[in-house]
Parts: C-alpha cells; structure tokens; sequence
C-alpha cells in the first residue's frame, strides 16, 4: 500500500519478464555455408544503398522457401521521414515480385565510413512489426542474421521474438 499525503492507494501487479535465447558467433566462418553466404552477400550490397544524407548504408539480403535469393539496401530521401529501411524493401518486394512464396532467412549488415561497422546491427522497431507482418501472414518464423561489415554476428531463430508485444489483425478484431 502506498500512501500520498492523505490519500491511500492499494496498488497491484505483477511484475514479468520477457527473455529469449539466440547464438552469437566470433566470425562469419562460424556459420553453416548457406548462411554464411547470405552474410557476406548483405555485407557487399550495404555498400551499394542509396544515403547520400547520413552515408549509412545498411543491407538486408533474404532466402526464400524456393531457393531465391533477394537483396536490397535502405533508400534515403532529402525528406527524412519518407526514407525506407533495407528490411522494409525486402519485404516489399518479395510481396510484389514472389507472391506467396515465404521467407525462411534474412541476413542484415550495414557499412558506416563515419564510425564503427563492426557491431552487429537489429531491425528497427517499424521493421521489426513487418517481419512479423510476414510471419504471421505466412505461419513461418523468420530467421535473422545480424552484423557489420566484420565480426560478431548474431542468429535469432524467430525474428518476432525481438517484438514481444506484437499488434497484429487480431488487435483490430477488439
């Protein structure tokens, strides 16, 4: 019970926890050799986005169920807020050019010239929401690499688990 000046509140809950596990490795030559490819194609194409304003390239190069192999890179804008993020443009163009067809990888890098490139890189939190957009769509979980140009990468097994409290077209059903 908590006391404010005269007034008495009785306040409950519950506190919780939110974990999950992933693997984290030394180097690219750690990975088994289809995603390590994947890797080191996302790590060549980040230097290839287009971001003449901020110079940070980042890339996202997806495997899907049928074999195909799909890059893409963050697109900027001189009207900041209308850029996209190289997840989102993955995601967008698997949906127009392979229809129906799931995504069982995505392997992110990006390229920095102004600083570090050597730690591994997530999603952002509008990116994390369509990765979950296409997993719930398809009933597949996603699975991420994530790195810079060099180093560490990291392997989570379901990309929604970087979004624990996921809106979803059930939210809409409310």
């Amino acid at each position: 019970m908590a006391k404010c000046g005269l007034i008495s509140l009785k306040i409950k809950f519950m506190e919780k926890q939110y974990q999950f596990s992933y693997d984290q490795f030394d180097s690219i030559a750690d990975l088994i050799p289809e995603e390590s490819a994947l890797m080191e194609r996302a790590r060549a194409r980040a230097h290839h986005a287009y971001v003449p304003y901020s110079n940070f390239g980042v890339s996202a190069v997806g495997l899907l169920e049928n074999g195909t192999i799909v890059e893409s890179t963050n697109q900027e804008n001189a009207s900041y807020p209308v850029g996209i993020c190289a997840e989102r443009v993955l995601l967008s163009t698997i949906s127009s050019v392979h229809p129906g067809v799931a995504v069982k990888k995505i392997a992110i890098s990006y390229y920095n010239p102004n600083g570090t490139d050597m730690v591994p890189i997530a999603p952002c939190g509008m990116c994390r929401q369509a990765l979950q957009e296409q997993q719930l769509r398809f009933g597949k979980p996603i699975l991420l690499l994530m790195s810079g140009q060099q180093g560490a990468v990291i392997r989570v097994k379901d990309s929604g688990l970087l979004l624990p409290f996921q809106f979803s077209s059930e939210d809409l059903q409310r």
